[in-house]
């Protein structure tokens, strides 16, 4: 049997564009193909920038860029460390069952290992059954005893525009 020919990479500058059209996939498979705003500047700006506000990892099957995974650190006021966060890891529909989200996952957990993080953590869609099986499977497991809280747009700009009382 031969080696799948498979890379997981760090991500460049270059990439913007492929991880924005792997962000807007995503968004199309999640049932909301309109909600993405994001633009090739701001992920330039963002990955690349000073200081970078995120990291990515590409995944390439035979030479073409296939997957993505992009995360960012963490901050645990109970373990008293970083952790990392993965915001999106997405593999192209034709590609998925080769085990190249499980080596995108694997990846990070190594660098999670290798920066002495206590967590890597992330988010899943509850109707999304087979994401929730996958992750099930390499040993994840749901926290149900929390919900994602979100305050954006109107509500947060009327928010910030309230004056807190100082004593």
């Amino acid at each position: 049997m031969t080696q799948m020919p498979l890379n997981i990479r760090s991500a460049t500058p270059q990439d913007a564009a492929t991880i924005l059209r792997f962000i807007r996939e995503l968004a199309a498979y999640e049932r909301e193909p309109d909600a993405v705003l994001a633009t090739e500047a701001d992920l330039l700006r963002d990955g690349w920038g000073t200081p970078p506000r995120f990291t990515a990892l590409i995944a390439e099957y035979d030479g073409s860029a296939v997957g993505f995974a992009l995360y960012f650190t963490t901050y645990s006021t109970w373990r008293g460390h970083h952790g990392i966060r993965l915001e999106d890891i997405y593999v192209t529909p034709a590609m998925r069952g080769k085990g190249i989200g499980k080596a995108l996952l694997a990846r990070l957990a190594h660098i999670a290992v290798e920066q002495g993080c206590p967590r890597l953590e992330w988010d899943v869609l509850n109707w999304n059954e087979p994401a929730i099986a996958f992750y099930r499977s390499i040993g994840a497991h749901r926290l149900t005893e929390w919900s994602i809280m979100r305050l954006s747009d109107a509500a947060l700009l009327h928010l910030a525009s309230h004056n807190s009382p100082v004593s």
